[in-house]
């Protein structure tokens, strides 16, 4: 599809555009000319990592090349059996939540399930006296000190 440029509020370049982007272009051609300012800055000796700052801008250290990178491992899997694996487990979730689904299961005779609970727990504990516990924190009330007062 050419649609027609006239339908286009933009589609004539303007000299401003045109400004625009000849300073770009002379920009990017002027941009080559900027060295590093890093490269002769020094580093004051009495620095704490003056020494790290050595080793980190050795300039003649030996980078790996292409030779230098392994061969491709042959003990590998094949990516299919890969695609396998994971359509197994895939088989295998369906089928869990097949069989976990909530029309799969009830709850029956749940009466008889608590009363075997509470007989495998023990005896049943008699239920505490509130007196008893009145007293007890009677007790405790009274033997309790205050701390002083705050001196000021």
């Amino acid at each position: 599809m050419n649609p027609l440029a006239r339908h286009y509020l933009n589609a004539r370049p303007s000299a401003a555009a045109a400004r625009t982007l000849a300073a770009l272009a002379a920009g990017a051609l002027v941009s080559g000319c900027v060295s590093n300012p890093f490269e002769d800055a020094k580093v004051d000796p009495a620095s704490p990592i003056a020494a790290e700052v050595a080793n980190a801008a050795r300039v003649n250290t030996d980078f790996p090349s292409f030779a230098e990178i392994p061969a491709v491992p042959r003990d590998l899997r094949p990516p299919r059996m890969f695609g396998d694996a994971a359509h197994e487990i895939e088989l295998a979730r369906a089928e869990l939540e097949r069989a976990t689904a909530p029309e799969t299961w009830t709850l029956q005779n749940t009466e008889a399930f608590a009363a075997r609970a509470r007989r495998d727990v023990g005896p049943e504990l008699a239920p505490v006296d509130p007196r008893a516990t009145e007293a007890y924190a009677d007790e405790l009330r009274r033997r309790a000190t205050p701390p002083p007062p705050p001196k000021r």
